[in-house]
């Protein structure tokens, strides 16, 4: 939110959300949507962990790498409220999204090296035409319609799933969703009230925050079927007795 502070990283040239500029660092323009991001990359970082200390597919590796990635570019964009900064922050989203649509649905794509060429070749035309128009509303659009591509593939996994706690994996990351993206709405659609207020919610930095854990319940979900498909006999293990992750048992021929 604009509050006519031109600090270290000079005038503001992106989009703006509802919270006040450059109140506690010259350096961080939006300082709790900025160390928001925080949780979703040490979230990101435990299943990098797991994925390569359990030896999964690298395309899991991958997968949580590219949501720290994620994080990091959303950090620098709330940091300094640039525009090239906002593009990295908004191409990542959408290459996250064709990881997913690759994860999902590339079990059952019998040519299996043209879906990750064709994803590859979308990304980097996204990239370059984003950075050359700089979609506004139509990014947005664009975003939705990639998120909604993959619910069915979800939802198939899910009602394929037998595993109580799995099934509550995918609970959780709906649950997340929405909790998310109410808080998104509410920062967007009500800051001109919310400005007036004593205490800001701080709605766009609760979105990180439940989108940090909506990746993990995802991937964790995601990584306990892709197992299950591989027959390494996943189960949910749960660390300190509350903090989800797979197990996995490969046979010793794998």
């Amino acid at each position: 939110m604009a509050d006519g502070i031109s600090s270290f990283w000079g005038p503001v040239t992106s989009a703006e959300w509802c919270e006040k500029n450059y109140v506690y660092s010259s350096y961080i323009a939006e300082f709790f949507n900025t160390v928001s991001n925080v949780p979703g990359i040490l979230l990101a970082l435990i299943g990098l962990i797991n994925a390569l200390r359990q030896r999964f597919e690298k395309r899991f590796s991958v997968l949580h790498l590219s949501n720290m990635t994620l994080a990091i570019g959303s950090m620098l964009y709330h940091a300094t409220l640039q525009r090239v900064q906002q593009q990295g922050d908004e191409t990542p989203m959408v290459w996250e999204m064709l990881l997913y649509i690759y994860i999902l649905y590339s079990p059952d794509w019998h040519y299996r090296s043209t879906m990750p060429t064709f994803l590859f070749l979308y990304g980097a035309a996204f990239a370059i035409a984003h950075a050359l128009f700089r979609f506004t509303i139509g990014f947005k659009i664009h975003y939705v319609i990639l998120c909604l591509l993959c619910i069915p593939r979800m939802y198939k996994y899910y009602i394929h799933t037998a595993d109580v706690h799995a099934k509550w994996l995918a609970k959780l990351y709906l649950v997340t969703i929405i909790l998310g993206s109410m808080c998104w709405l509410f920062d967007r659609m009500f800051c001109e009230k919310i400005s007036g207020w004593y205490i800001n919610p701080e709605g766009h930095a609760l979105w990180h925050i439940f989108m940090g854990f909506n990746s993990y319940f995802a991937n964790t979900f995601l990584m306990f079927c892709r197992a299950q498909q591989r027959g390494w006999n996943p189960k949910v293990a749960h660390l300190l007795g509350c903090f989800p992750y797979v197990k996995i048992e490969k046979p010793k021929t794998q």
